[in-house]
């Protein structure tokens, strides 16, 4: 019989992993400036101040371009509900509560820098993306399903990191602006460095407590939603974003889902019992079936770019 830990069990039984992740954080992290990043002799007053506010002509990114760039600052601007989901299932106390308090600086430079160059460079409709940002902000996101909230968050985060690293790399090549590309790969660093962080915890999650942890990792990953799903226009924007490579079912399969599964060492394990022999079998199933529809949709979205090109 499988022994399941509580979640205050497994906090004191990582926590000198996580400190010890902590200290090769602040190692590795580099200081920056969001000011350092925006073109701020491009800005100027807008009607309310005297001058003229948005329209669309003013700005140079395409409409892919803005709906990633507005997919990706909303994102980033719900950190107050990252925050508590983050708090209330590391706490406080010792390295966990210095690691949440570090991440949510970290991440907050990422909202301020993306909304300023928005704004000054005027590339999207102050006023909607503002009402976006509150009706976003409002809805929050939602806890883990029943279970452990620390094994099934840290595998969550884990996968949502490295899915926001390849999104923003993505957008910035995208804007075919060097200072947006030059702006999206500083944040894209940050999230790399803190998917590591969560990558390490869930490993050692998994060496602590095999069963439980391979049964949370399959759970998140079969339910696995970016956490934009409550935006506006959430799912239209993800669609656009995947025919446009922004991040689309491949990039999620072998950018992210199979390079951590193998650092995890899943189908290598032997230390399962029943219960994580048979969460590991649902996993390779559903990454069959993955596959699959990756492939699909490549096949559709190469014909539809072919029928577009054809009528050029």
């Amino acid at each position: 019989m499988t022994l399941h830990l509580s979640d205050s069990d497994i906090l004191a039984e990582l926590e000198p992993t996580a400190e010890a992740n902590l200290n090769d954080h602040l190692s590795k992290a580099k200081m920056w400036h969001p000011h350092d990043y925006v073109p701020w002799d491009e800005g100027r007053n807008f009607a309310a101040m005297g001058g003229d506010d948005w329209d669309p002509e003013q700005s140079r990114l395409s409409e892919v371009a803005k709906a990633a760039m507005i997919t990706n600052l909303l994102t980033e601007d719900n950190l107050p509900s990252y925050h508590r989901e983050l708090a209330d299932t590391f706490g406080f106390d010792n390295a966990w509560g210095t690691w949440v308090g570090r991440w949510t600086a970290e991440e907050n430079r990422h909202g301020i820098v993306l909304r300023d160059y928005l704004v000054v460079t005027r590339a999207v409709d102050p006023v909607a993306l503002e009402e976006a940002r509150m009706s976003h902000m409002t809805a929050g996101i939602a806890k883990p399903e029943k279970g452990s909230q620390f094994l099934k968050g840290v595998a969550y985060v884990t996968l949502q990191e490295l899915a926001t690293r390849i999104s923003h790399r993505n957008t910035g090549a995208l804007c075919n602006d060097s200072v947006a590309d030059r702006m999206l790969a500083r944040i894209a660093a940050d999230e790399n460095l803190h998917m590591v962080f969560y990558r390490k915890l869930c490993a050692a999650a998994l060496d602590l407590t095999p069963d439980e942890a391979m049964r949370a990792i399959t759970d998140v990953i079969l339910r696995f939603q970016m956490p934009g799903l409550n935006q506006p226009n959430f799912r239209r924007n993800a669609v656009l974003l995947a025919k446009h490579g922004v991040y689309d079912l491949r990039q999620h399969l072998d950018v992210v889902l199979r390079p951590t599964l193998r650092i995890w060492r899943v189908f290598e394990r032997t230390d399962f019992g029943p219960e994580g022999e048979i969460a590991r079998a649902e996993l390779h199933a559903y990454l069959l079936d993955l596959e699959a529809k990756a492939a699909r949709f490549e096949e559709q979205r190469d014909r539809a770019l072919a029928r577009a090109a054809a009528r050029v």
